[in-house]
Formats: structure tokens, sequence, C-alpha cells
């Protein structure tokens, strides 16, 4: 995050989101520095409009779930569903072994 951070520095400070810009703000930052994420975030962001996607992530209240949220609490339900379809099949499994430990004893 530190680096999505950094970024918005220079952006609202005016400067341009350059490698050697975003080591500095980082490096004041006492971040330890990874050059290849300081490469690829600035490749990333290369063709965005900054002001562009803050309006646009401003416009989406804070607590409406996005499309990825939505889809990821979509698959967390499925997976639920999974397990305990699973789990019911165990205990079937299970039921049709025997009487249970009684019949050990009978």
């Amino acid at each position: 995050m530190e680096y999505i951070y950094a970024a918005l520095v220079l952006h609202e400070a005016g400067e341009d989101v350059t490698e050697e810009n975003l080591t500095a703000v980082l490096d004041a930052a006492n971040v330890d520095v990874e050059e290849a994420r300081v490469t690829a975030l600035v490749a990333a962001l290369e063709d965005v409009d900054i002001e562009e996607a803050l309006a646009e992530s401003a416009a989406v209240p804070a607590g409406a779930p996005t499309a990825p949220a939505e889809a990821e609490a979509e698959r967390a339900e499925a997976k639920e569903e999974e397990a305990a379809e699973a789990e019911e099949e165990d205990e079937d499994e299970e039921d049709t072994t025997g009487e249970g430990l009684g019949q050990l004893f009978g």
C-alpha cells in the first residue's frame, strides 16, 4: 500500500510519478524499497488518469460492494455450500457403515 500512497502523494504535489520520484518518497518514509515493485507500479500507472480514477472511486459509496467484492462473496458462499454438502455426505457414509459401536459389544 505504501507504493500507492507514495504515488498519490506525488500526484497531489503535482510531481510526475516516475521511478526516481517514487523511490525518493518511499526512502523518505523509511520504506524498504523493492525496485521491481516501483518499476511495475510506474508502468501500471503510465496510461492511468489518476484524477479520473480518484473521481470514480469517490463516486462509489464506502459501504457499497463492488463487482469483485460481490464475486468474492459468491465464491465464498459456494465453497461453504460445497463444504456443507461434503460434510453431509461424510455423515451419510458413517450412518451406512453399521449401527455404531453397539454392534461391537452385542
